[in-house]
């Protein structure tokens, strides 16, 4: 045998070592890319962990350095499939056992998907300058489009959302939550690309570390700076205002079947309440709220009526309301006057895809044996808010609580106060209702009011203007909220802008993106690639 063939195969070792090294680092990024999106999951309520928001996008930014389009597609599907199948684990809770995981899996997929172009888009303009300023406005490009398509829209987990507290939030009287979002983002962003600097520069020269440094710190300290502009104080008067939580079976999808057992246990709920105010045990209300759909009513309800009566003060009634002309329901809050009955109702504008409607019905049907026994129910037109016991009230229900429009609506008709009747009784005791309450919290900054949350099974809270919460219910037991809440009119800069402030970073976006890619063609024009 020759001394040749004694030699080890040192091609083949090579071209081993090679891909070894060619795998490690992209693995490496993998795991950062996903570690970060949990990181992020873990920012969100019911955690006060507000400021690991900016760092997730740190680990993000980190992974996205030097990535060409479809790779830091690839690495944004993985921060943003683990963020997502973390922060709608209760989607499982709710399906899973009927479903299984496919409906948790399947919309934590479509969502990460959002996430990856957005990732990928921010490779067109991370060379630009000020680059994390324009990367962030990619990022929320990628929110506006999920909280609107498909089917209306998911805008759970939107960044700003994950800052009820903290240095962040009084930037929500400015723009709302997307300009909470996008400070959060370009914090993150910012302080990627001074580590990114002094790994690859050291501090030399130090005129480029004033972009990186302004971007990792001016977002926080002008939130910090705004802190004594929120207002709390009240304008015209104050509220008591009374919760009414009856409570509801930890049943999920077997709530379908309990719509008796609900309403009895809000009605024997008022019931409690009206015996304390006669007994002096509580103040006197001035108004009354129940929660989302804590009762049907079709026509005349001669048990509301004497509920409302007892009370002896106006009443919010979240309902499943069937006016007799229709037959389609509102998922609607009506004005109950003691001695008078129902009067003006509002209905809810957003109604929940394949829950309260089921969109694209007829592909639908393909999947659950469900859809062909169930009625879509009738969409609301009307602005979210109802004059009530001397006052003008924002009634936004649930879900419309992730949109920008309903409450902004509401104070722009004149609000002086929001309520949101919400039913997370479907989601057991996971992190659902939580969320929830974290964005009626961002609300009340955004818009300057004092928000009363009423669930049918927790949590019901007060919230002041400043977000601060002062009062609150445990999960699934019945309880009963007294509290006086201030009157407000001041509008923030956030209502006066309007959409503003969700239009104006998705044409930030778009301009960056174009000049990007152009500048991008150029280069490789110049390059001969």
């Amino acid at each position: 045998m020759t001394a040749a063939a004694d030699a080890p195969p040192t091609d083949g070792l090579a071209a081993t070592a090679r891909t070894r090294d060619r795998l490690l680092p992209v693995i490496a990024r993998l795991l950062l890319a996903a570690a970060s999106g949990a990181i992020l999951f873990l920012s969100f309520a019911p955690r006060p962990l507000w400021w690991l928001a900016p760092l997730a996008f740190t680990g993000l930014g980190l992974v996205l350095h030097g990535r060409k389009f479809f790779a830091a597609a690839g690495y944004g599907a993985a921060f943003g499939l683990t963020f997502f199948l973390l922060h709608i684990r209760w989607i499982q809770d709710f399906l899973g056992e009927d479903f299984g995981s496919a409906p948790w899996l399947g919309l934590s997929a479509v969502l990460a998907t959002y996430i990856a172009l957005a990732c990928a888009l921010m490779t067109l303009v991370a060379r630009l300058p000020a680059a994390p300023v324009w990367m962030a406005a990619v990022f929320l490009l990628q929110e506006y489009a999920r909280s609107h398509w498909p089917a209306n829209g998911f805008p759970w987990g939107r960044i700003g959302f994950s800052q009820p507290e903290g240095a962040y939030i009084p930037l929500a009287s400015v723009g709302g939550a997307p300009l909470v979002g996008f400070a959060v983002i370009v914090t993150g962003l910012g302080l990627a690309a001074l580590l990114i600097h002094l790994r690859e520069h050291g501090n030399t020269p130090q005129r480029a570390m004033i972009t990186p440094i302004a971007a990792t710190l001016l977002p926080a300290l002008a939130g910090l700076a705004l802190w004594p502009t929120i207002g709390t104080e009240p304008q015209t008067g104050t509220r008591t205002v009374a919760v009414v939580q009856g409570n509801a079976p930890n049943s999920g999808l077997g709530l379908l079947g309990q719509r008796d057992t609900i309403r009895a246990n809000h009605l024997a709920q008022s019931k409690r309440l009206a015996d304390d105010i006669h007994a002096g045990t509580v103040p006197t209300p001035d108004l009354v709220v129940w929660p989302e759909t804590a009762t049907d009513i079709r026509g005349d309800d001669l048990a509301i009526d004497a509920a409302v009566d007892a009370l002896g003060v106006p009443s919010l009634i979240g309902a499943l309301y069937q006016p007799g002309d229709s037959t389609l329901a509102d998922n609607a809050v009506i004005a109950w006057q003691p001695g008078e009955g129902q009067g003006a109702h509002y209905a809810k504008q957003e109604l929940v895809p394949f829950a309260e409607y089921v969109p694209m019905r007829a592909i639908a049907s393909w999947f659950s044996p469900f859809v062909g026994n169930t009625k879509d129910m009738r969409w609301g037109t009307e602005p979210a808010v109802l004059d009530i016991a001397g006052t003008t009230v924002g009634t936004p229900i649930c879900y419309e609580v992730a949109y920008d429009y309903p409450a902004r609506d509401a104070v722009d008709a004149g609000a002086q106060l929001l309520v949101l009747p919400t039913n997370n009784a479907w989601y057991g005791e996971g992190e659902m209702t939580y969320q929830q309450l974290a964005m009626a919290r961002v609300r009340a900054v955004e818009h300057g009011r004092a928000v009363v949350v009423a669930a049918t099974s927790g949590v019901s809270a007060i919230i002041q203007p400043d977000g601060t919460v002062t009062k609150d219910t445990g999960m699934f037991t019945a309880a009963s909220l007294v509290a006086d809440v201030p009157l407000r009119e001041q509008v923030t800069l956030s209502d006066r802008l309007g959409a503003w402030t969700e239009y104006t970073p998705v044409g930030v976006a778009a301009g960056a993106i174009v000049i990007g890619w152009v500048l991008r063609r150029r280069a490789s024009a110049g390059t001969g690639h």
